[in-house]
């Protein structure tokens, strides 16, 4: 695979660093230009063909990369002599591109991804653009993606445009890395300023385009102020930026939810009732914070019972993620089972009333999860309410730990014990925290 990095931006956020003296692509993190942490992670990940689209200043990226040989690559250039946005390169790109796809990094982010797992979906996918897409803290002023259950991307949903952020929304962001089909140029016939997302990515979303979003919890910053950089460095200092990587294994904290992140009501069926638990925006922040991921396991027989419809379900989870998000928390990814085994329920759904292994205390969410997250399951942990939470843990090998709110293990369902207990789930998260 070749990658394309557009290192064309003049960077005015950080002219107190460039003085308009060096590329913002080349500004130094942590002793090394910006571009050469790109190539480097290029290179970590089998790529060996990179293609600079310069602009501003780009001479002194030309002169400081040259051909790529002496960083083992092979470097070439598009110069832009005017801007010419984020895909206006793509009509001179092709003549470049030897592969059927290829990669696209903004070089102003700093990244640690495992680039051929996302090809891998790409190519599975049947995708002609793929988009990394990842929740963060700050949803509420972050243009928005919106995919639907096979991941395709349906519509985006800008920040500036407040008529279509009524309600609840998904916390997913487009992270700025791609894998795009060599048939994307096309859309370019002549050299002319073309916004990627604006022009090209959002009217084939709109007419049921190939376009799909990656969910990634993977490091990719934006290194755009300084602020950002001193993060960066931090986060390179402590080894943060690799820890998430996909070819790494991940640990998790699975959260149940009804009881635990939320006020227990019973059979929780109707958006309104949706209230999160006092102190858990701040208990998941933490988790973000930490080397965990954070996923929400849940059953949901409301399903099965005909109480509501998955559609309504995924509202629900919608309210939880717009309202965490507003805390500056968010689940990096969740899993619900709509199934229930028994009948006999006025208004009950046949479909879902079955039997199935996703169902805890059943371990189908949790294996599921650990398959598409890479994760250990073993050094993991699940927090709930319940006995069966707990039994879920155990028999999927992980550690466990029991909230005093919701049900507080009062259900009875099994003669199981938790490794430890709180009183909520902040006290809980920092328990494990310490371990």
């Amino acid at each position: 695979m070749q990658a394309v990095i557009m290192a064309g931006g003049k960077g005015t956020r950080l002219a107190s660093v460039t003085k308009d003296e060096i590329p913002k692509p080349m500004v130094p993190i942590a002793g090394k230009p910006l571009l050469l942490w790109q190539i480097e992670e290029c290179r970590r990940n089998g790529i060996r063909d990179v293609i600079f689209i310069t602009g501003h200043l780009g001479e002194q990226i030309e002169a400081f990369f040259r051909d790529g040989s002496s960083y083992g690559m092979h470097i070439s250039y598009i110069r832009e002599q005017t801007p010419l946005g984020t895909a206006g390169s793509f009509y001179a790109l092709k003549r470049l591109l030897t592969e059927p796809y290829f990669l696209l990094v903004f070089g102003d982010v700093l990244f640690a991804v495992d680039c051929g797992r996302m090809a891998a979906f790409h190519k599975s996918h049947g995708a002609k653009a793929t988009l990394l897409v990842h929740p963060n803290g700050h949803p509420y002023d972050s243009d928005l993606v919106v995919l639907d259950d096979r991941q395709k991307v349906r519509a985006f949903l800008s920040k500036s445009r407040h008529e279509t952020r009524n309600g609840w929304y998904d916390n997913c962001v487009n992270a700025g890395c791609y894998v795009l089909d060599r048939s994307i140029c096309d859309l370019v016939p002549k050299q002319t300023k073309t916004d990627l997302e604006k022009d090209l990515l959002a009217p084939l979303a709109e007419q049921g385009g190939d376009i799909y979003g990656y969910r990634s919890f993977e490091y990719i910053k934006d290194i755009g102020t300084v602020e950002r950089i001193r993060q960066a460095e931090a986060d390179l200092a402590d080894g943060r930026i690799w820890d998430k990587c996909f070819d790494r294994k991940q640990k998790c904290i699975f959260l149940d939810r009804d009881g635990t992140l939320n006020v227990y009501r019973g059979l929780l069926w109707k958006e309104e009732d949706l209230e999160l638990e006092q102190g858990a925006a701040e208990a998941v922040r933490r988790i973000n914070a930490s080397g965990y991921l954070c996923i929400l396991v849940t059953n949901q027989p409301v399903v099965a019972r005909g109480l509501c419809s998955a559609a309504d379900v995924e509202t629900i989870h919608k309210k939880l993620a717009t309202l965490l998000g507003r805390e500056g928390a968010y689940l990096d990814g969740r899993y619900y089972c709509p199934h229930h085994p028994d009948r006999g329920y006025p208004g009950e759904n046949p479909a879902y009333k079955i039997p199935c292994g996703c169902r805890k205390p059943g371990i189908g969410m949790l294996q599921k999860a650990a398959e598409e997250y890479h994760i250990d399951l073993s050094q993991s942990w699940i927090v709930g309410d319940t006995t069966t939470d707990i039994c879920t843990g155990i028999q999927a090998g992980m550690h466990t730990a029991l909230v005093r709110t919701g049900e507080a293990g009062k259900d009875g369902k099994y003669a199981v014990q938790p490794d430890l207990t709180g009183e909520h789930l902040t006290d809980v998260v920092e328990q494990i925290l310490k371990l």
